[in-house]
Order: C-alpha cells, then structure tokens, then sequence
C-alpha cells in the first residue's frame, strides 16, 4: 500500500488538532499505521523553530523572515518524519502544512513567487494526497480559541487580519479542488468527525476508481 497524505488547515477555533487526532483514531481502528503530526513543529528540530515563531518576537518578524522559518522547519519535518511515514505505506495526518504559510505569510507581506520558491526548497514535489480546509468565521473561532486556553501571538491579531486568513485559504481550495474539500466546522464535534469521515472516504473511493 503507498503512503497516504492528509492535512488539515482553517482558521483558529475550527477544531483542526481535535478533528485531526479523531481521523487518526479511525484509521487506527481501521488498522493502519498512522503518524499523527503538526506544523509547525513535527520533528525535534521543527519544534524549536515553533517555539521562537509562536511567540511576539516572531510574530513581529516581517512576513518573508517568518515564511523562510516556517519553510526551514517544514523541510526537517519532511525529511524525518513525512517522507519515511510515507515510504513505509503509512497514513501521515498533519495539522497544517504549507497552506498555512500562504495563508498567514502572504497575508503578512510574503509574495506569492517568495511563497512558491520557499515551498518547492522545504516539500520538493511532496503534494497532500488529500487537503481538509475546516471553515469558520474568525469570530466564533476567536471565541472557540480563546474559551480552550490562552491565545498565541498569531491567535492574538485583529480581526480584519483573521478574515484575510480566512479569504486565503478558501481560494486556496477553489484553486485546487481536486486536493482541496471545504468542510463547514461550526457544528457539533462529533458531527464533524462523521463527515470528515465521508469526505476522506468518499475521496479515496474516487481515487481508487480512477
């Protein structure tokens, strides 16, 4: 069996690391193999450049200096844990990848030449199989956010930056909607698990069949 890449991206608040450990326990219950991971971070060198961006000092680094970061953790996650994962036929469930970087880089200043050079340098050829945009309005995702715990420094931009966010991801899905499916996320925790659940299968039965 190949690998299969699945990320999860959206705003904050969506439920994007819940819904993400959820798909990983079916999967388990399925019985694959499943590496569950997250970005940035992912690897030991990858959290440590988590650690410095999730803080104000990297927030007020300009736009292109925090893509060249998030692009520098993302290439050691890939290369230690992605790619192995999916080499050895398992399931790779991430919580956000490079359409995070577009999404929250570009609206901070990041070119879109500057986006697609840095994601070639970190990913290669590396394309999620299959891309899981959870879509909610920044304010009742703010709110979310900050009922679960306390806000980091990107959580903690205003509102009109959210909804910039917001915009960039759902051109992202309408620009590639063979990779992308946008799942409307203000519901119940549970049924968003369900129909995650039919979305994956529904797209690995098409992929399957062709």
């Amino acid at each position: 069996m190949a690998g299969l890449f699945i990320t999860f991206e959206g705003g904050e608040g969506a439920g994007k690391s819940t819904q993400a450990k959820r798909l990983a326990k079916r999967f388990r219950d399925e019985g694959l193999t499943v590496v569950l991971t997250r970005e940035p971070g992912g690897s030991p060198q990858a959290e440590r450049v988590r650690a410095a961006l999730l803080t104000e000092a990297g927030r007020d680094l300009p736009g292109v200096e925090q893509a060249i970061l998030f692009a520098a953790a993302r290439a050691d996650h890939v290369d230690t844990v992605i790619k192995p994962a999916l080499a050895d036929g398992h399931v790779v469930i991430c919580d956000r990848f490079y359409d995070s970087t577009e999404a929250y880089q570009g609206a901070a200043g990041a070119s879109p030449a500057m986006m697609g050079l840095l994601q070639t340098i970190a990913v290669g050829a590396l394309i999620p199989d299959l891309t899981l945009v959870l879509d909610l309005p920044p304010e009742k995702g703010l709110q979310r956010a900050r009922a679960r715990d306390t806000l980091d420094a990107f959580e903690n931009d205003d509102l009109a930056v959210h909804r910039a966010r917001r915009d960039a991801f759902l051109r992202i899905a309408e620009r590639e909607p063979g990779r992308c499916v946008v799942i409307d996320a203000s519901g119940d925790e549970h049924a968003l698990a369900d129909t995650i659940w039919s979305k994956v299968m529904e797209r690995l039965d098409m992929a399957g069949a062709s």
